[in-house]
């Protein structure tokens, strides 16, 4: 029987391996994990999480946008991160939705629990930016503020 010399190298390198691989088995004596610091103590609140999209605002404190079945919901938030009474009388809102051509528009007033509310005209896919302006008593501008509604299907870290 002759032996062809693609398989007698192939049997060498099978040979080779048993004798290498004990010798990279072989274990050796693992190093001491450091001393873990002692866990903080846990605060007494839990974490202020703002609900939908977080939005800085320029005099302070935190907008959530988020969409509550059709209509867009506009939370108030102070620089804690916890929940703050409205500092404007209602706010406007613009958009250009993709399954309908030309701008959709709603004014957004104050609901009973604090937040601003708009008409039921918010359809998905919410992947357009809507164009937000608080307004005052007098109907003049607060500030103004552009909110891409895609982020809503970004995870929270």
């Amino acid at each position: 029987m002759k032996l062809n010399s693609a398989l007698a190298k192939s049997l060498l390198m099978a040979a080779s391996m048993g004798m290498v691989t004990p010798v990279l088995a072989q274990t050796f004596p693992r190093p001491a994990k450091p001393a873990q610091p002692a866990p903080a103590p846990a605060p007494d609140e839990e974490a202020a999480t703002i609900e939908g999209i977080e939005v800085t605002r320029k005099n302070g404190g935190y907008l959530g946008v988020t969409v509550n079945g059709p209509r867009l919901v506009l939370k108030f938030y102070d620089n804690e991160k916890k929940p703050a009474p409205l500092d404007v009388a209602r706010a406007a809102a613009r958009w250009n939705p993709v399954n309908k051509t030309g701008d959709e528009r709603s004014v957004l007033n104050p609901a009973g629990d604090g937040s601003l509310v708009s008409t039921p005209v918010v359809k998905p896919p919410l992947v357009f930016k809507v164009y937000l302006t608080l307004l005052d008593a007098d109907g003049k501008e607060v500030e103004s503020t552009v909110v891409d509604l895609r982020r809503l299907n970004e995870p929270k870290p």
